[in-house]
């Protein structure tokens, strides 16, 4: 019974976290919109979405420490995201000077459009909730 829930709302859980993961990745860049050389980034959502959902990822390992002096576990790489998704530049449509490539607009564009979409996400997730529910209690 578990895993068919767990299958009815794998999509919208797929799709949340790779919103929340790129909406960091787009504020990051936002961020450093004014440091010398640095490279906007960014993700090619639905490419990582097909990905994440082509696999059955298994809940990740804790990693155990056997010294108390031991460090906890670290981001890994910085050039993929958490689930496996790499992370791309964005081409710049106009570089500046000092070598930084974001472009203010396309990453507001971007932060906005990200954000929209993930508040449509969370409200499908509310309306299956929802509908569930109301199997569950027979209509009432």
């Amino acid at each position: 019974m578990i895993g068919k829930l767990d299958n009815y709302l794998r999509f919208q859980e797929a799709a949340l976290s790779l919103r929340s993961q790129r909406q960091e990745v787009l504020a990051s860049n936002i961020a450093n919109a004014d440091t010398p050389n640095f490279k906007a980034r960014d993700i090619d959502f639905a490419s990582a979405l097909q990905g994440v959902l082509a696999r059955n990822p298994a809940p990740p390992a804790a990693l155990s420490t056997t010294d108390p002096a031991h460090q906890p576990g670290g981001a890994g790489n910085p050039e993929v995201l958490s689930n496996g998704t790499p992370l791309l530049y964005r081409q710049p449509t106009q570089p500046s000077a000092d070598g930084n490539t974001v472009d203010m607009d396309v990453e507001r564009s971007a932060f906005a459009d990200n954000a929209l979409r993930y508040e449509a996400s969370i409200t499908l997730i509310n309306a299956q909730i929802k509908s569930m529910m109301a199997a569950i209690q027979g209509g009432q």
